[in-house]
């Protein structure tokens, strides 16, 4: 099991990483404030996991409250949200009650965000079932639902007590979410690890095949740059909107496509390639770096064009993205392959023709 810290000016919390530990409830133990527990998971995970799961909890002595949501992105909204509100109300589950996300990105988010709200908040930790939440969105406390106008522009920055990332898990996750996930690893070496970037390069194929090591160590080095840069800026006002590469682009291909027709690391592929195109049109990247970037996320076997909205749609979504500030867009770009940059300054004439470089 490998172990990494994410250490904040409140507080430090461990990410534990490695096969079995869904069953290693000593784990979790220390971190519950009572031994009650409210485990919020989707239908999917539900069948597989959770039965076994609270079976663990309950033999060391903790009383679980079991909360099953409807699975897809599609139900990441307020409604849903209520779901899990109706649940722990009517369990009396109360502020030092600790809730458990078990699932993906979507579980994730939701859960965080309800145990923000739910009593002013309360305590949660995180148990990421997907390769996706395990590299990204368990860790660093963004918590949020979708709006029909934009994604996660509903949320809050809440962090988790405890991550645990079972690798086990991620055999009976499907290619199609494999693949999806595997676009934020490539992420950490195309913003700030060009030596990342080049193991990925000699090793996509081995994470693919869901060898032992190249998962454990892709995701060891994810999480060790997730945890520095929230580290080092945990509300995104400067360093951590870095680990956006891809996403302006991309969220506007989830949202105008309808929440769930893309997965979350499709869109980002398409997106980081738009935001590949328009670091060359800068005089940043080369032709050849994009090619390279391409070539990487084509044996991931993720799109590497976005649909063909039209681009004044996708620019009409991406003025909703948090990153707007006075009404300008603000972009990830890349400076060169493991370096990214904020960018205000591209026109719309600029984005507008990465984005019909890397349709259809």
């Amino acid at each position: 099991m490998e172990c990494v810290s994410v250490e904040l000016a409140s507080r430090t919390y461990p990410i534990h990483i490695g096969p079995g530990l869904l069953d290693r409830v000593d784990l979790i133990l220390p971190y519950l404030k009572q031994a009650r527990v409210a485990v919020v998971c989707n239908t999917t995970v539900a069948g597989l996991y959770l039965g076994r799961f609270a079976a663990s909890l309950r033999t060391a002595g903790v009383a679980v409250v079991e909360i099953v949501l409807p699975d897809g992105e599609a139900y990441k909204n307020w409604e849903t949200l209520n779901l899990v509100f109706d649940t722990l109300l009517r369990e009396r589950c109360e502020r030092s009650t600790t809730l458990i996300a078990l699932g993906g990105g979507v579980i994730g988010d939701m859960t965080g965000f309800a145990a923000a709200c739910y009593q002013r908040g309360t305590p949660f930790i995180q148990i990421p079932t997907t390769l996706l939440s395990q590299v990204d969105s368990s860790v660093g406390g963004k918590t949020a639902i979708n709006h029909p106008a934009g994604k996660n522009m509903i949320g809050a920055f809440y962090q988790p007590r405890l991550v645990l990332a079972d690798t086990d898990v991620l055999k009976s996750l499907p290619d199609r979410e494999l693949r999806s996930g595997l676009v934020e690893v490539i992420k950490y070496g195309l913003i700030r690890d060009l030596a990342f970037f080049e193991w990925l390069e000699r090793n996509v194929e081995h994470v693919l095949a869901r060898d032992t090591a190249a998962l454990e160590h892709a995701i060891g080095v994810s999480c060790r740059h997730k945890a520095e840069v929230v580290a080092a800026d945990e509300h995104e006002h400067g360093e951590r909107a870095l680990l956006n590469l891809g996403h302006t682009f991309g969220h506007a291909i989830e949202t105008g496509m309808g929440y769930g027709e893309w997965l979350h690391g499709e869109a980002v592929a398409a997106g980081t390639m738009m935001a590949a195109e328009l670091s060359r049109m800068r005089g940043w990247l080369s032709v050849d770096d994009v090619a390279r970037v391409e070539h990487l996320f084509v044996r991931a076997g993720v799109p590497v064009r976005g649909p063909a909205m039209a681009t004044g749609k996708y620019v009409e979504l991406m003025r909703h993205d948090k990153k707007v500030q006075d009404g300008r867009l603000r972009l990830i770009l890349l400076r060169r392959i493991g370096e990214a940059l904020i960018d205000d300054a591209s026109s719309v004439t600029q984005i507008t023709a990465a984005i019909d470089a890397r349709i259809g």
